[in-house]
């Protein structure tokens, strides 16, 4: 039997309340190629389309094919999302039972939610630069996963104060058949 997945201990049994399609994808170990379509939006002002750069999230708005590479071990998981017109990798670790990504230059660290309903990561801390960011400068993210037959939804955005939506996609992955 293989070891628990990272969501898996992060979770713990509260990983049994989400959907099948769900648990399939996050139980996912080695390394895999997903394929779905995604749509992704444009960042809304100059100083977005600044901070999404440094990000390495979408800049431009775009609809067509992803391509979804995942390395996942028990603890570490690093992420290559090839979207229509840019590629956006991550590196997300556990933390006890939290999940710290690495993205671009930003370090975010996420508690989980799990429901019947899907997945929610909800963002704890970030730091940028190696700073960390004011509470009430914190963007407000939405990353959400939810499962319906074969295929992961997702729907991801980043809107930060006084600023504007950084970043925003949102789409499917066709999971593998289940063992």
């Amino acid at each position: 039997m293989a070891e628990p997945s990272m969501y898996e201990r992060a979770l713990g049994a509260d990983f049994e309340q989400l959907p099948e399609a769900v648990q399939r994808f996050h139980r996912l170990q080695g390394a895999w190629t997903l394929t779905g379509e995604v749509e992704t939006e444009a960042p809304t002002t100059w100083l977005a389309r600044c901070l999404a750069w440094g990000l390495g999230t979408p800049r431009r708005a775009t609809r067509g094919a992803i391509r979804f590479e995942l390395l996942a071990s028990p603890t570490v998981e690093t992420w290559r999302r090839h979207f229509p017109a840019q590629t956006m990798p991550s590196t997300l670790r556990l933390q006890g039972r939290e999940l710290q990504e690495s993205l671009g230059l930003s370090r975010l660290r996420f508690r989980l939610a799990a429901s019947p309903q899907g997945l929610e990561m909800l963002l704890v801390e970030l730091h940028f630069l190696g700073l960390p960011c004011p509470r009430w400068l914190r963007p407000r993210i939405v990353a959400r996963e939810q499962g319906r037959g074969q295929r992961l939804h997702f729907e991801v955005s980043a809107d930060v104060p006084f600023i504007g939506r950084v970043a925003g996609y949102r789409g499917h992955l066709d999971l593998p058949e289940a063992p």
